[in-house]
């Protein structure tokens, strides 16, 4: 089976940019509000391309996590597929769950002199816990398609063509609309965020299921998902101060996916050693960003530095810092294990 670099690459590319936007959101005046270090002087400008990314930033990876189920199941039984995603996901986050979120909300306790106390919760490893929740639904469903039966057939062919797409659009503004969030951009442990990632995830399973021919219908139609998504993005900007209604954030949202998708097919689907280490880092990085951003915070923002050098020292702080701490973890077997490496 060929290896589907471009997906390993955009993984990497949107954990990468969720890293950015957790940064940006300590120079935002309601950091503190969602339990961010927050910086004294907000970067206003930052809420422009955060706004931007915020919309399909979060969906995107339900997407790619699903895509991920799909090739998993073409060389694994349903004891192996469970197993394997045991081991990537349930491992880490009850690890994550005990021992790393409780870390960073110390840093903030301290920092901020509140009494210290901790409720076990999942913090900003939620996104895990989704994960696991939808393969213990969904795995029926998804071997039952993965066989040569009618609704295999014919969920493949609606996938071969556009008319999937336009499903996936109807299917995204349906659960906007019944749900109805009090913001689209709050995923983190709401109704909204686990079924519109069930969604994601189920659809992306199926971008696969399309095979070759979805891949080539996406690239043919790339740039006017590109420019749907910039149009829909300055019309938000412009005529509704970055709060459009929900059914229009919901289009904007997979137009800048299916855009990203496609143009990643047809230029990161390459090989490389680059790729092999940050595909390698993105669980333990991501499963450690909280506690540098919170470290390097609490270190930098009583020091009286500019608000932008703070912005570029403490990313730098933490991605040093995330990608040191993954230097250590992948040379020691079982502690690999408990940050989702194999």
């Amino acid at each position: 089976m060929e290896r589907r670099y471009d997906i390993d690459w955009l993984r990497v590319i949107a954990i990468g940019l969720l890293l950015i936007y957790h940064i940006g959101i300590a120079f935002q005046p309601w950091g503190i509000m969602i339990a961010f270090i927050q910086s004294d002087e907000s970067l206003s400008w930052l809420w422009t391309p955060m706004s931007l990314l915020n919309v399909w930033r979060i969906p995107f990876l339900f997407f790619v996590s699903g895509m991920g189920i799909a090739f998993a199941m073409k060389k694994r039984s349903v004891k192996e597929l469970l197993f394997e995603r045991a081991k990537r996901i349930l491992v880490p986050y009850i690890f994550g769950l005990l021992c790393i979120v409780p870390l960073h909300w110390l840093i903030f306790q301290k920092y901020y002199e509140i009494p210290l106390a901790y409720a076990p919760n999942p913090g900003h490893l939620w996104f895990l816990g989704n994960l696991v929740t939808y393969i213990i639904c969904l795995w029926p469903l998804f071997y039952y398609m993965k066989k040569d039966n009618s609704a295999s057939r014919i969920m493949k062919r609606i996938f071969e063509t556009a008319f999937g797409l336009l499903l996936v659009i109807a299917l995204m503004i349906g659960e906007v609309l019944i749900v109805n969030p009090t913001a689209f951009e709050i995923y983190a442990l709401t109704l909204h965020g686990w079924v519109l990632g069930a969604v994601a995830f189920i659809c992306g399973y199926f971008f696969i299921h399309g095979g070759e021919k979805f891949w080539e219908m996406l690239i043919k139609w790339r740039f006017v998902f590109l420019l749907g998504a910039i149009g829909l993005f300055v019309l938000r900007l412009w005529m509704y101060n970055l709060k459009s209604s929900g059914p229009l954030l919901s289009i904007e949202s997979n137009l800048w996916i299916f855009s990203i998708l496609a143009f990643g097919k047809m230029y990161l689907n390459r090989p490389s050693n680059t790729l092999n280490y940050l595909s390698q880092g993105a669980y333990p990085v991501y499963i450690l960003h909280m506690v540098y951003l919170y470290l390097g915070s609490a270190l930098l923002f009583k020091t009286g530095l500019d608000t932008t050098l703070q912005l570029v020292l403490v990313t730098i702080f933490t991605f040093i810092g995330c990608l040191g701490t993954y230097e250590l973890i992948r040379r020691v077997p079982y502690v690999r294990v408990l940050f989702g490496m194999k």
